[in-house]
């Protein structure tokens, strides 16, 4: 319930995001490891710029700093409508935190940002899909991107 303003919020997601890169993130991939992350730069561009409005400049170049030049090589896009997103939070009973409870023009701000990334390595899904096959394209999608690691992964 503290309030938070848009700038402090940037800086303790880049604190968050840079500490995740130095102690997890950077170690694995060292190693060799395959990392999966549910959420990375692109969510801070889409809900601080798009969402909050923030410089474009200061949210990349913070992003760059906190990750370390740190690149997917792959980024599953679940689209999905903020009015579904929510019912089903609430259906499944998650309880809201600030940014779920931020106004639907918010969220479709923060949609529409999503929606129009591309690029190599971006793939969209179509997060209506029921759960299973909505798992299914994601896994078939990472074993594309990694035969060498998943090729014989079962979804």
């Amino acid at each position: 319930d503290h309030p938070v303003g848009p700038l402090a919020e940037l800086f303790l997601y880049l604190a968050a995001r840079s500490d995740l890169v130095q102690t997890v993130i950077a170690p694995a991939l060292a190693e060799g490891r395959v990392v999966i992350s549910d959420r990375f730069a692109l969510s801070t561009e889409a809900y601080q710029m798009a969402g909050r409005g923030l410089d474009p400049v200061v949210v990349k170049v913070g992003n760059e700093a906190a990750t370390q030049g740190l690149q997917p090589d792959l980024t599953l896009i679940l689209d999905l409508a903020p009015e579904l997103g929510q019912a089903r939070q609430i259906a499944g009973g998650k309880l809201q935190d600030r940014l779920d409870r931020e106004s639907l023009e918010f969220h479709r701000r923060v949609m529409n940002y999503y929606l129009a990334v591309q690029g190599s390595g971006v793939r969209h899904l179509d997060a209506r899909l029921p759960p299973d096959q909505l798992l299914q394209a994601a896994w078939g999608e990472v074993r594309r991107a990694a035969p060498e690691h998943f090729q014989s992964a079962v979804g």
